[in-house]
């Protein structure tokens, strides 16, 4: 069964760090581009940060220098370390595998998110 499994959500303050972990199964993972998305109540789903099969990572302007999005091929899991935590980066956030090896070729499988909040 080709799925991705998101993990370590929860709720921190303000200025926390939090990681999430993205386990893949049924497909080759390090074939694929792999990205993270998040969608806040009342607002649109947002690319976060994206990597490539050959390691290029990408970011929202809005998370960049406090995010890194990272990915261990042996193990067919990716990251995504979160530092400096604002109220703002409170949303579900989902792992996705993309289409192709390159990123922004569309999402192929989304999983089914992991929440979380951070208070003020």
């Amino acid at each position: 069964q080709v799925q991705v499994v998101e993990s370590g959500g929860g709720s921190v303050q303000a200025g926390g760090s939090l990681r999430l972990s993205c386990a893949a199964s049924g497909y080759t993972f390090s074939t694929y581009c792999m990205s993270w998305f998040r969608q806040a109540p009342g607002k649109e789903r947002e690319g976060v940060a994206h990597i490539s099969s050959a390691g290029t990572a990408t970011y929202a302007d809005s998370v960049k220098g406090r995010f890194t999005i990272s990915r261990d091929n042996a193990k067919n899991t990716l990251y995504l370390q979160m530092n400096g935590l604002k109220p703002e980066d409170s949303a579900m956030y989902y792992c996705a595998a993309q289409r192709f090896s390159w990123c922004g070729g569309g999402v192929y499988i989304w999983g089914k998110g992991t929440l979380v909040t951070i208070s003020s």
